[in-house]
């Protein structure tokens, strides 16, 4: 599968014919990939969004134990067989008090599970402050998942998933709290019980910069291998309209973290994600994406995917040409400096399966 079509996929999305009792549930709100699902061919593994009037089609063909075969099809015409994920093993399971695996963790792309330790924000509930692309309340509204996730119940989770699933790395991430360490006492607190759990997989977590900077030291000793904390959108405009609270917390402020981070988890283990598509130029997003790479943080470069249910469901996705621009000329920038998502150890850059970017990274 070539790099622009991964990156039509992701622009235009996927219509599923007729779902297949085999596969794994589609991501529906929350954090993460939402309205999407695992797609694999050729060894890549793409979370691509699930739209209806979509020029590309999936129909299932068989399911076959770990995945299920499906056909892509683009205006009827065959693409390529690929793999959709079958239902893991691990979510037939509940915990010893009857809470189901999967409100605790879910299974992202194909060996990757994640959990949000935390699934409220306290900006969500207030429009004047509130992130206009976030679902993190929908799941927790459509009682999917728990509020908060203790590190007992997400040990129990990883020690299973990867036991049973084979899975290869774990992602946390969490909603904001009203605390000044913005959620990384807790996101320690789980990453010590997992590790205990599970000492050999891989684990990432992601927060806004806390206010004393110390907890990203505290995170790493903890047992985080790497560390995201998300930019998003870049251009000031951009911030105050798309994320009005959130954007309270400056740049400066956040290169300030970046700089501690790399210091304690090294270069190449720090992340940030930048939304194409929320209203910033491509060559803004370039240009804080050298700035990044100067430092040593990969810049994790994702097209805006409208949710439904968010102020921004009718926002129209970045078109497909204006990612392969942006992925093109970020990918050059971070082969340059030796600095592609496969020298991390964990996280959502690592998988690489919400971003086109890596299949850049990789194309001679």
């Amino acid at each position: 599968m070539t790099s622009a079509l991964l990156a039509d996929l992701q622009a235009l999305g996927v219509e599923l014919e007729a779902p297949a009792a085999s596969l794994a549930p589609g991501r529906r709100g929350g954090a993460g990939p939402s309205d999407h699902r695992a797609l694999s061919v050729a060894g890549s593994t793409l979370m691509v969004p699930m739209r209806g009037r979509s020029p590309f089609r999936l129909r299932v063909l068989q399911g076959d134990g770990e995945a299920t075969r499906a056909l892509l099809l683009r205006e009827d015409l065959p693409v390529a067989e690929v793999e959709l994920p079958s239902k893991p093993a691990f979510y037939e399971l509940s915990t010893a008090d009857g809470i189901p695996y999967p409100k605790i963790a879910l299974l992202h792309a194909r060996r990757v599970l994640a959990s949000t330790v935390m699934q409220s924000c306290v900006r969500y509930n207030d429009a004047a402050q509130a992130c206009r692309f976030c679902a993190i309340g929908t799941s927790l509204k459509d009682a999917r998942t728990l509020a908060r996730k203790s590190p007992a119940q997400l040990a129990e989770v990883a020690a299973a998933a990867v036991r049973l699933d084979g899975v290869e790395q774990m992602v946390l991430t969490t909603g904001t709290p009203a605390t000044p360490d913005r959620g990384a006492a807790h996101l320690a607190a789980c990453v010590a019980a997992i590790k205990a759990a599970v000492p050999s997989l891989p684990i990432q977590v992601q927060c806004e910069p806390p206010d004393d900077l110390g907890w990203l030291g505290r995170l790493k000793r903890a047992g985080a291998d790497t560390i995201g904390m998300h930019l998003e959108a870049v251009e000031p405009a951009v911030r105050a309209a798309v994320m009005p609270g959130k954007a309270e917390l400056s740049l400066e402020r956040y290169f300030a973290a970046f700089a501690v981070a790399v210091r304690e988890f090294g270069r190449g283990q720090v992340s940030t994600y930048l939304i194409a598509g929320l209203g910033d130029a491509p060559d803004s997003i370039v240009a804080i994406a050298a700035r990044l790479v100067a430092m040593g943080v990969y810049p994790f470069v994702v097209p805006f995917v409208p949710i439904a249910g968010t102020p921004m469901a009718d926002t129209a996705p970045p078109p497909a040409a204006m990612m392969e621009d942006i992925y093109r000329r970020v990918a050059a920038l971070t082969r340059g400096a030796d600095l592609t998502a496969a020298e991390g150890k964990a996280g959502c850059a690592k998988c690489g399966a919400c971003s086109a970017l890596s299949s850049y990274e990789a194309a001679s």
